[in-house]
């Protein structure tokens, strides 16, 4: 029985409260300027941090969007921004 709780543990337990840290660090260190994408798909620029836990969000210049924080994708603003730091391939 312990070893099932052991296996249970270290296979689920501790992977999802790792991701959960990641994400919680991800969100703090969000700054304005930076590119994100929300979990809805939204892609924006951040424009303005708030105090009360929101972000203005700007989706294209002059339309501003007031969002939770939570609401980022940690995984598909990494993967914006992994792709517009890679440079572009030219196919033949």
């Amino acid at each position: 029985m312990g070893l099932i709780m052991v296996v249970f543990w270290l296979f689920f337990i501790r992977p999802q409260s790792k991701k959960a840290k990641q994400q919680k660090t991800f969100i703090e260190d969000l700054q304005k300027g930076d590119k994100v994408v929300t979990i809805a798909g939204i892609h924006g620029r951040i424009n303005k941090l708030n105090d009360d836990g929101t972000i203005d969000l700007e989706i294209n210049p002059g339309s501003y969007l007031k969002m939770e924080k939570s609401s980022i994708s940690m995984e598909w603003t990494q993967q914006l921004n992994k792709a517009a730091n890679t440079p572009a391939v030219e196919k033949k």
